[in-house]
């Protein structure tokens, strides 16, 4: 076992990991923070046990020896985390419930290799890098989420969230998915009233943001100038946090399309007196930041924030080390455009597919070369599977459980853990705290899908900040240059695409290349993402790694 620390938590030597306790006979590695490790730290001592470091590290070593696999139900935090028992021989992984954290695995003859990203499993040679063609159907559907246990290589493969694996000796394992929360109405729910809900959810928030303040250093936020980010530095403005930091990013515009969303950042700095800071990047600045953004890719990603992210983050690296960020709240609240039309659905899977699939399994037919289609559709069979499960009451209910389940972990769950990371900053994300989760998914759907999406949270919100922030069209982390592609970013893709690597792939057919060469702007998908930069950036990422 091998590690490397990012000091938030008992900045000491003590802390060192790989962390041994030779008592116990355990040794472990960890990545992510247990936000509750203190409470827990307490009742350990109480049962008997001794600590010889201040952080939470050793609590997930005493927590097991003391509760075995039901340690991680008691577990408030993000983390990914294997133990190695030196009695039994038994290694022990496991993931937080939506696998903030990454833990990915090779089988290799007599061995098994496991590391927090995909290229370090790479690097060590000896792995099958061939691309896997259902994923490479899931990347080309679904805007690059490949969920798991997949990745985009036959070779890696990656934990499930929410999932605790036993490793006996002999490489046999027993997976147990320990958390999965049903998205229905208890007995009692219907009595509830608006302004009920609204109390219990404000309760919800505020310890979500409190709990993901534990640091021995200081703890930012990352402030689009949303509603997600601004309700977060509203909250931990009402908790009395004075001198809080916040960081913003924006870019140039392109196509007549604005860059930055600096106005509202900027209303909510300025009401809450944070710290701010802006941080603008011409586009030199974002065609020199693209080879850094796709080697700190776990996996091929091509949502434009990635860029975004990773220059924000290098530039908050300078000043703190810990940051909440919003993800999450989009699909724990309902505000994509995608769920009111389910509201009546009588068919989910053809209904969530039209509306959130990039390309039907005919149309990826015409652009996939021949040997890279699958004989069937296997990105529609991955909707059936979760959408048709037991445990969701409505539509709506089926699709807010894949999305924060399935579809948010491998798109902005992975996304901003790999961009901070990349630069030795820890994201924590209080929207995704299982019990506030817990809580919204008894929430009724109308209540969610009210006020253009995301209403009950809006109405949390009015009673923190401005409702200039809420009473606005929905924005997105802007970087327009990746969706309208020309000049300088048409020739880097055209080039890539144009290799002798990529020919040799062969994953693309040649027409269907020319066409998105002739008019890029004219091929953007219903997510308004651009399919010439989802090729391209399959293509870079595979280059950057060797494969």
């Amino acid at each position: 076992m091998g590690h490397r620390r990012l000091q938030i938590l008992d900045l000491s030597d003590k802390s060192q990991q790989p962390m041994v306790d030779p008592d116990l006979g355990l040794s472990l590695v960890f990545n992510g923070c247990i936000y509750n490790f203190r409470e827990l730290r307490a009742e350990l001592e109480g049962e008997g046990y001794r600590f010889f470091s201040d952080g939470d590290t050793e609590v997930i070593l005493k927590a097991w020896h003391a509760w075995g696999e039901d340690c991680v139900s008691r577990f408030h935090g993000m983390f990914a985390f294997v133990i190695h028992e030196r009695d039994t021989g038994r290694l022990v992984m496991a993931r937080d419930r939506f696998g903030i954290k990454p833990l990915y695995l090779a089988g290799i003859e007599g061995g098994l290799r496991f590391a927090s990203t995909l290229p370090a499993i790479v690097k060590t040679g000896g792995i099958d890098t061939s691309i896997d063609p259902a994923a490479l159907h899931n990347y080309m559907t679904f805007h690059a989420v490949v969920p798991p246990p997949r990745t985009i290589l036959n070779g890696v493969r990656k934990l499930p969230p929410a999932t605790i694996r036993i490793y006996d000796r002999d490489g046999a394992f027993v997976d147990r998915r320990y958390w999965d929360p049903p998205y229905a109405r208890r007995p009692g729910d219907a009595a509830m009233t608006r302004e009920e809900w609204q109390e219990h959810l404000l309760d919800a928030l505020r310890i979500a943001v409190k709990r993901r303040m534990i640091a021995d250093v200081p703890v930012g936020v990352l402030l689009s100038g949303g509603v997600d980010s601004s309700l977060i530095v509203g909250l931990l403005a009402e908790a009395g946090q004075h001198d809080l930091m916040t960081f913003s990013v924006g870019f140039e515009e392109a196509n007549g399309e604005k860059g930055d969303e600096f106005v509202y950042s900027d209303l909510i700095a300025s009401h809450f007196g944070t710290d701010h800071q802006k941080i603008f990047v011409p586009s030199a600045g974002l065609m020199d930041a693209l080879p850094g953004t796709i080697a700190a890719m776990s996996e091929p990603m091509v949502s434009y924030d990635n860029v975004g992210f990773y220059l924000l983050s290098k530039e908050v690296s300078k000043h703190i080390k810990v940051v909440q960020s919003g993800q999450g709240a989009d699909e724990v609240f309902g505000g994509y455009h995608w769920y009111p039309p389910l509201m009546n659905s009588n068919d989910v899977v053809a209904d969530y597919g039209k509306a959130f699939r990039d390309r039907s399994h005919a149309t990826l037919a015409t652009q996939l070369s021949d040997e890279w289609i699958v004989g069937h559709d296997v990105s529609a069979d991955l909707l059936n599977e979760h959408l048709l499960r037991d445990g969701a009451d409505t539509p709506v209910d089926q699709a807010l459980r894949l999305d924060s389940t399935i579809m948010l972990v491998d798109d902005p769950v992975k996304r901003v853990d790999n961009m901070t990371m990349a630069w030795g900053l820890e994201a924590r994300v209080p929207f995704l705290d299982h019990e506030l989760v817990e809580l919204a998914a008894r929430i009724p759907p109308e209540e969610k899908l009210r006020d253009g999406g995301k209403g009950i949270l809006k109405d949390v919100a009015r009673k923190v900040v401005p409702s200039e922030v809420i009473d606005r069209k929905k924005g997105y982390f802007p970087v327009p240059q990746l969706k309208y592609i020309a000049g300088p970013y048409l020739d880097m893709i055209r080039d890539v695409l144009n290799s002798g690597k990529a020919r040799d792939r062969g994953l693309f057919r040649q027409d269907y290349l020319q066409r998105l060469f002739a008019n890029p702007s004219d091929h953007i998908t219903p997510l308004r993402g651009s399919e010439l930069w989802q090729a391209g950036l399959l293509e870079m990422w595979l280059q950057e790694q060797g494969v």
